[in-house]
């Protein structure tokens, strides 16, 4: 389903009740626990790399918590970020039973802190990570960086350069459109951004939530007739991918606006866009054979499937609930041709249109969420995110700022409608794009 995606911070959550990991004056380990501990935080190494099972290392209560399909889930898309574990080190105890903990993996630094319960075997009950920084690699190249994504499963395109026309760093498929996820929203903050510079509208202006789309997002639980303003709208949507904020503002602007700014800005996949959706009707559609099957009429020319489309789209028996939604992307990725779609040369022409066109809060609200480690925000003066994702598509772009003040633009499009795509392992590539020297 559309949703924002951010690389990964955290692995693991704290237990409700757990402590703080800071040090205390005074706590001494004992030998034995220090011992414990220690063997406790290389089997943590142990298992990122597959090699140790949740249930023989966490305490009841943990994995009550936190199930251990889940904690394999998150390990294995930190080790798929940032390659596999190499060591464990423990830091300042807080206790004698609890440590800051550094996991090192082949490419970042997990850092945060393990503690365990003598009572239950000395099985681990806290687990967090609260920041992964990324190493680059001294020998990592764009070309080595290029062929990794080019062996990914499925259709991958992208695109890394100055954006001012200058040779890219990595480009594949630059005029291959793929599918988009949430990344279409950015067509939806540059058609607002430049009615805003234009003086047409204000961030300020106060509309009235009539819209109410399937989550991610938070509006989608607010009442009817709430009164919020388009800059609310707009960074509810972009920040955390809100998709009532979306369609709240597709209304406002109205389709055909959002349409004539993928247009003017050389969007090429206009076939593959009609008839535009709100999140809602992508939702909609996808989960109902009989509107799909309309919809590809539609796309072929067959007006009157476009008509009944349209009608039953919005029929009350055609009303399908969160649960109907979320079954039907239960399965794997699902009917990849309905979506948004652009290639990365399209998506470099929307950021090089919206420095021309847009009101530069539009680009402090895309920096809100940047999705990007310490490491990778020191590396850059500025940068903009917005990313996309259903099963079987993943969609992430960045507009960055150099130290020298000049623009780039990074897209990475990873569509495989044969099997769900791994989010860390592209999310991995990203950061170590960005890491590259320039």
């Amino acid at each position: 389903m559309p949703k924002a995606r951010a690389l990964a911070f955290a692995a693991l959550l704290l237990m409700p009740h757990a402590g703080p990991a800071a040090a205390q004056p005074g706590a001494v380990a004992s030998a034995e626990s220090q011992s414990a501990l220690e063997q406790r935080a290389d089997q943590v190494v142990a298992l990122f790399n597959g090699e140790a099972e949740p249930e023989a290392m966490f305490t009841d209560g943990f994995l009550a918590a936190v199930a251990p399909l889940q904690i394999k889930a998150l390990t294995s898309n930190l080790t798929a970020q940032f390659g596999p574990a190499v060591e464990a080190v423990l830091g300042a105890r807080a206790q004698a039973t609890r440590a800051a903990l550094e996991v090192r993996f082949e490419r970042g630094i997990a850092k945060g802190a393990i503690a365990i319960d003598p009572a239950e075997g000395g099985r681990i009950t806290e687990l967090v990570f609260t920041t992964v920084d990324a190493l680059a690699k001294p020998d990592d190249r764009p070309e080595k960086i290029a062929a990794d994504l080019a062996a990914l499963p499925g259709s991958v395109n992208a695109w890394f350069a100055p954006l001012d026309g200058s040779t890219p760093v990595i480009a594949i498929g630059a005029d291959q459109p793929l599918a988009l996820g949430s990344t279409f929203k950015l067509y939806v903050l540059a058609a607002l951004a430049e009615d805003v510079k234009a003086g047409r509208r204000k961030w300020s202006d106060v509309v009235t939530l009539t819209e109410k789309s399937f989550p991610s997002g938070q509006l989608q639980e607010w009442p009817k007739g709430s009164p919020v303003t388009l800059h609310t709208l707009a960074t509810l949507m972009i920040s955390i991918s809100d998709n009532t904020a979306t369609d709240q503002l597709i209304a406002v602007l109205g389709k055909d606006r959002v349409v004539k700014t993928m247009q003017d800005n050389g969007n090429r996949s206009a076939n593959l866009n009609y008839p535009f959706k709100t999140t809602r009707e992508l939702f909609i559609t996808k989960a109902n054979d009989g509107l799909l099957e309309l919809l590809r009429k539609a796309r072929g020319g067959d007006e009157e499937a476009y008509d009944v489309y349209m009608t039953l789209l919005y029929a009350p028996w055609t009303n399908p609930s969160l649960e109907d939604i979320n079954a039907a992307f239960a399965s794997g990725p699902r009917a990849l041709d309905i979506e948004w779609f652009a290639s990365p040369a399209d998506l470099a022409r929307l950021f090089a249109h919206m420095r021309a066109t847009a009101d530069p809060e539009a680009f402090e609200i895309m920096a809100i969420n940047p999705s990007a480690t310490p490491a990778i925000l020191a590396n850059w003066d500025y940068i903009g995110f917005k990313g996309g994702s259903e099963p079987g598509v993943l969609n992430l772009t960045w507009l960055l700022t150099d130290k020298a003040g000049r623009d780039w633009v990074l897209t990475l499009g990873w569509n495989n409608p044969a099997a769900v795509v791994n989010e860390g392992q592209l999310e991995g590539i990203a950061q170590r794009i960005l890491l590259l020297p320039r």
